[in-house]
């Protein structure tokens, strides 16, 4: 999608974007946002974080963090993803994402097909929404802005997994590396892409 094509929304006043990162991934947290970008923002840059670089993605964190209305980012931990899956985990993130914003959302838009009323708010969920919208495209960046920094400095407590490259995707030398020295306490202990890590509890 070309970056000019990401739209405003605004339907209503305050409107959160909320997304994640990292839930495909085999170790470290699920990190979610939650962003409120200010009426008639633009960025020449701003797109799915999944589209920029590592530079682009500092670049336009650092401008969506000065500008912004308002913020949040949530870790969820391993631990919790393996009592709740990945799915409960990454709304429950987004929804600790939202509960940091000091400005009350009168709408949110959502990242994804799946998500648990908030609050009372309105909601909207939107395939590929990171791709469209630019308040959902700024909690892409930032969630994966921060959930990057934690796996670099995981990286410098377990070097062998490589997670300062591959962030802890199940790429085959972090699959290998798991094979080899065994899981961490970073690792998710009952995470396998399989139908029931997509149930939903409401």
């Amino acid at each position: 999608m070309l970056l000019g094509r990401l739209r405003e929304y605004h339907r209503f006043l305050f409107e959160a974007g909320t997304d994640e990162a990292g839930r495909g991934c085999l170790a470290g947290p699920v990190t979610a946002a939650a962003v409120i970008l200010p009426p008639g923002f633009t960025s020449t840059l701003l797109n799915d974080s999944k589209a920029l670089s590592a530079e682009q993605r500092f670049r336009v964190g650092r401008e969506i963090e000065a500008l912004a209305l308002d913020f949040g980012i949530v870790h969820i931990e391993p631990e919790k993803i393996d009592e709740i899956n990945i799915l409960n985990a990454s709304i429950l993130g987004m929804h600790r994402a939202l509960e940091k914003l000091q400005v009350a959302p009168r709408h949110i838009l959502v990242d994804g097909n799946r998500f648990k009323p908030y609050a009372g708010f309105s909601h909207e969920c939107i395939v590929k929404g990171d791709g469209k919208y630019m308040s959902i495209a700024a909690a892409s960046v930032l969630a994966k802005n921060s959930r990057d920094r934690i796996m670099e400095a995981l990286h410098e407590e377990f070097p062998m997994y490589n997670w300062r490259q591959n962030k802890g995707y199940p790429t085959e030398e972090h699959r290998a590396a798991i094979r080899k020295y065994g899981l961490t306490r970073y690792h998710r202990k009952s995470f396998k892409i399989r139908s029931e890590q997509l149930s939903l509890e409401l």
